[in-house]
C-alpha cells in the first residue's frame, strides 16, 4: 500500500510539477524524499481511488460512539501561497511523519497541490489560481461525498461495512481560499438540504481569507462561510497576531479587510456554533520571528499537539487545557 498520496492540478513536466493549471493527475509514493520527483509514481484516477479505499478499509473499526476519538483519518492537506511543488511536498512529508504515520498516528494524509507560482511577487496571480483550483478540488470533495453516502448505506445493511475513517481537511494560508471556493461548489451542487457532514474536522491554519467569512452566524444566506459550516462538523481557525505575511495580504484586497489567520474571527458578528478560533502565538517556539509565524504552526511541538487533539475530535476546552 502506498505511504504517500498526492492529487494535483499543476501541469506535469519531465522533472517535476509546474505552476500552470492543468487537468487533475494522481500520484503515490512509497518513500521519500518527496521533493525528488523520481520518488513519485503517476497512477490513474481509478487506481488511486481503489488504493485509497483499500487503505482506509484496513483501518480498525470502532462502532461504539464512545471510541470515536480513536477512529483513523483520511485527511487532505491544501498548501498555501508562494509554495512550489517541491516545497509543498516537503511540508506534506513532515506533517505526515509528525501526525499520521505509525501505530499511534492519525491515519493517512493526502496532498492537494495547486499551481501556486512559488514567488512572493505573484500574490494576485496565485489568488486567481486558487479560485480557479476550487473547481477541481470540488470534484475531489464531491467524489468523497458520494463515497461517504455509499458507506452510510452499506452500514445500514451491515455494521461491519461502516466507514472506518473520518474525513478531515488541513488548509494553510491561501489554501483556505481554495477550500472556501470548493466547499461552496460542493454544497450548492449536492448537499442542499444537508444529508451528511462531508468533513469531520477542518483546520484553517493561518487562513488567508476574510475574517468575517462566517458572519451570517446560525442563519443560512448561502455564502461561502455557510457552505463550510454546513459541510463540516467542526471548524477550527488557528491564527497568530504576529503573522506579518498576512499583514501584507490584508492590504492587497477587500479594501483592507482583516485576515482570519492574523486577527481571528470578526467579533462584530455571531458565528456558527461549530466554528471557533485560537491564538497560537504563545505556542510557537522561542525566537520565532513575525515573518516565520506564518508557517510556525508546522514546526512547534505545542501547535502540532493542538492539531492532533482537534483532529481527533476532542472537546476544544480539553484540548486547550492540555497544552
Amino acid at each position: 500500500m502506498p505511504r504517500y498520496w498526492m492529487v494535483t492540478n499543476r501541469n506535469v513536466k519531465s522533472n517535476g510539477l509546474g505552476s500552470r493549471r492543468d487537468k487533475a493527475t494522481y500520484w503515490t509514493a512509497d518513500s521519500g524524499p518527496l521533493d525528488d520527483f523520481n520518488n513519485w509514481t503517476k497512477v490513474t484516477e481509478s487506481a488511486f481511488q481503489k488504493l485509497l479505499v483499500a487503505a482506509a478499509g484496513d483501518f480498525p473499526l470502532f462502532p461504539d460512539p464512545k471510541d470515536q476519538e480513536k477512529q483513523k483519518h483520511v485527511s487532505i492537506l491544501v498548501h498555501g501561497y508562494n509554495n512550489s511543488w517541491d516545497f509543498a511536498c516537503g511540508r506534506y512529508q513532515k506533517l505526515s511523519e509528525d501526525l499520521y504515520e505509525g501505530a499511534d498516528g492519525l491515519g493517512l494524509l493526502i496532498l492537494f497541490s495547486w499551481p501556486s507560482d512559488g514567488m512572493p511577487t505573484n500574490y494576485l496571480p496565485d489568488r486567481s489560481d486558487a479560485e480557479a483550483s476550487g473547481d477541481q478540488f470540488a470534484e475531489l470533495l464531491s467524489q468523497l461525498y458520494e463515497w461517504l453516502l455509499k458507506k452510510q448505506q452499506d452500514a445500514a445493511d451491515d455494521e461491519s461495512k461502516a466507514c472506518r475513517a473520518k474525513l478531515s481537511l488541513i488548509a494553510h494560508s491561501m489554501g483556505n481560499y481554495v477550500v472556501q471556493k470548493a466547499m461552496w461548489r460542493v454544497w450548492t451542487r449536492v448537499n442542499q438540504p444537508l444529508l451528511v457532514s462531508l468533513i469531520n474536522q477542518f483546520l484553517m491554519v493561518a487562513a488567508d481569507v476574510d475574517n468575517d467569512l462566517f458572519g451570517t452566524g446560525e442563519s443560512v444566506e448561502y455564502t461561502d462561510g455557510d457552505a463550510i459550516a454546513n459541510l463540516t462538523y467542526r471548524v477550527t481557525a488557528l491564527y497568530s497576531r504576529r503573522d506579518s505575511v498576512l499583514g501584507m495580504s490584508a492590504g492587497l484586497k477587500h479594501f483592507g479587510k482583516r485576515r482570519l489567520g492574523r486577527s481571528g474571527l470578526d467579533t462584530n458578528f455571531a458565528v456558527p456554533d461549530n466554528v471557533w478560533d485560537f491564538e497560537c502565538s504563545p505556542l510557537f517556539d522561542a525566537g520565532t520571528s513575525s515573518s516565520e509565524a506564518h508557517s510556525a504552526y508546522f514546526h512547534s511541538a505545542k501547535t502540532l499537539q493542538l492539531m492532533t487533539g482537534v483532529l481527533k475530535g476532542i472537546d476544544r476546552e480539553i484540548v486547550i487545557g492540555g497544552l
